[in-house]
């Protein structure tokens, strides 16, 4: 095997173990979220163990609308030693209030949109500097 420490992972490993694929990995290390350990004599990295919780980690607060950007920073006061849970919990309040935000716009948007369909009637009269009346009326339009 190429790995002549056990502890260390090939990225064809980590590929395998955190289902994330080498590109994105390769991209991953690119932006500092994680390290390569060391090289092999033959220039292939190789990671610790460790790079699976990383990955882990990144997914997840992916998955919860934290931008790479964002947890870069995060990664980074943890690499400093210290606990980010409260940069962590400041990131997520944030998200829920963008959440609620989009939600308040998607309910009106669902209004506007209910509005003109109740409003729905076949229009026979066609002007040439109309698409559709009806989204084009103002008087059917809420905003």
């Amino acid at each position: 095997m190429l790995t002549p420490d056990k502890k260390l992972l090939l990225i064809g490993q980590v590929t395998d173990l955190s289902g994330i694929p080498i590109r994105t990995i390769r991209y991953y290390e690119s932006l500092g979220l994680i390290n390569s350990s060391r090289r092999t004599e033959g220039g292939f990295r190789q990671f610790s163990l460790n790079v699976l919780t990383r990955l882990a980690f990144i997914k997840r607060a992916q998955n919860l609308g934290l931008s790479l950007e964002e947890i870069r920073n995060i990664l980074q006061v943890y690499d400093q030693g210290q606990a980010p849970c409260g940069e962590i919990k400041e990131k997520l309040e944030d998200k829920v209030l963008q959440i609620d935000q989009q939600i308040d716009q998607l309910l009106t948007l669902r209004s506007e949109i209910q509005g003109l369909l109740s409003g729905w009637k076949n229009i026979s009269d066609h002007h040439k500097d109309t698409i559709c009346p009806i989204i084009q009326n103002k008087t059917y339009s809420r905003s």
